[in-house]
């Protein structure tokens, strides 16, 4: 399979011309071999012809790369318009002619589609529902196409810091970073110093320092994943060196708080400070477990998408940055023994929650025989009288 542009166009969207941002999107779907001229197409082959004057979402170009002899049209203002197609050798040249030109086809061996028609509107990976999208890129609608591709890289069940605190300010480091060719990597290597760093700072108990060093951490976990999805640079190694730091630091964080910590006086008075940080140790591991059961065994999705009270409840959860919050809390009224006994009762409470949230899960499974995500359930167009809709989706972008 081969892919082919018409009607490039030389407006950068995050630093990348539309040539630049089709290369990384098709080369993840495997489609490597970029042809400039239709007769060097071989016989027997296929092409995947592009508008270079529009962004497609990745999935409307996967689904397009799965059929082929399918042409995509779209509506611009009055006019109906063919905007992608794949088709094999034979009718290439027809085809790119006709989509020059800006006219439909009408043959009988080409189908034409419409968005609706290609892809599903619910994404695991990002924890969202919002429609595929291929929308025109002119200087009038830059500011427009960025912000949809910046808010498209969000995920949409997140916790509350990173949701309601992170976006603007990410976005202003995001568009540095594109600007000045920072890679993600470089971001999370980044990140990863200062893990080793603010733990450093906690176990000697500067914990102020400490503090400063983990919320700019937290703060460069957002930027980098959104900087790979706009860039389109996002790669395997590079998640699972993203996930890994954020799977494994935030319990070793927690002790080294423990160690730094000069006095212990709990309100629990039971509690000592060997018990709270086995607490806090064990409750984040069996959480962990409850997420990846879920999600490999039963929903094929994360938890927190299953129904919207997951959703909400993933706002809160006992993860980094709400317990961040909790000692941030503490250490502002001087006792950041308190912050501790904190994470470790919610980490509990939140634990206990996921295994009641198991469980129904596992009795719901056994009388429908699957289950579903409510963002694959909803309309995030048409559904946005519901708070949980407007709060975890984002609305289509609407271009003239």
């Amino acid at each position: 399979m081969y892919w082919h542009l018409c009607h490039e166009s030389d407006i950068r969207l995050w630093s990348l011309t539309s040539r630049d941002r089709f290369e990384r999107m098709l080369i993840r779907l495997g489609i490597v071999d970029a042809l400039h001229d239709l007769n060097d197409l071989p016989d027997g082959s296929s092409v995947l012809i592009l508008r270079g004057d529009y962004i497609f979402d990745e999935r409307v170009l996967r689904s397009l790369s799965k059929e082929q002899n399918v042409i995509l049209k779209m509506k611009v203002g009055k006019d109906v318009i063919p905007v992608a197609a794949h088709v094999d050798a034979l009718g290439a040249r027809s085809v790119l002619e006709e989509m020059q030109n800006e006219q439909v086809l009408e043959l009988p061996h080409l189908r034409t589609v419409t968005l609706e028609d290609l892809s599903g509107s619910f994404s695991n990976e990002l924890r969202k529902a919002d429609h595929p999208y291929v929308l025109p890129i002119r200087e009038d609608n830059r500011k427009v196409l960025e912000q949809h591709l910046f808010s498209g890289s969000y995920k949409g069940v997140t916790d509350l810091v990173t949701k309601f605190c992170w976006p603007v300010p990410a976005q202003w480091a995001t568009r540095f970073c594109a600007s000045k060719g920072i890679s993600p990597n470089q971001v999370t290597s980044l990140s990863l110093v200062l893990v080793i760093l603010a733990g450093i700072s906690f176990g000697y108990g500067h914990f102020l320092l400490g503090l400063a060093l983990g919320w700019v951490m937290t703060f460069l976990d957002t930027v980098d994943g959104k900087l790979a999805r706009v860039t389109v640079t996002s790669t395997k190694l590079g998640n699972i060196f993203d996930h890994g730091i954020d799977l494994i630091h935030p319990p070793l964080w927690y002790l080294a708080w423990g160690l730094g910590l000069v006095s212990f006086a709990p309100i629990l008075s039971w509690l000592t400070l060997e018990i709270t940080c086995w607490v806090i140790l064990i409750g984040y591991i069996v959480g962990r477990i409850v997420e990846g059961i879920f999600q490999w065994w039963l929903g094929g999705f994360v938890i927190f998408c299953w129904k919207a009270f997951d959703s909400y409840f993933r706002l809160i959860t006992a993860r980094r940055n709400p317990n961040m919050i909790l000692l941030s809390g503490s250490l502002l009224i001087g006792r950041p023994d308190l912050g501790l006994e904190a994470v470790a009762i919610w980490t509990v409470l939140s634990t206990l929650m996921l295994l009641v949230r198991l469980g129904m899960a596992i009795l719901e499974k056994n009388m429908k025989g699957s289950l579903t995500s409510w963002l694959a359930e909803i309309d995030p167009v048409n559904g946005r009288d519901s708070l949980a809709v407007r709060l975890f989706t984002n609305p289509p972008v609407t271009i003239k």
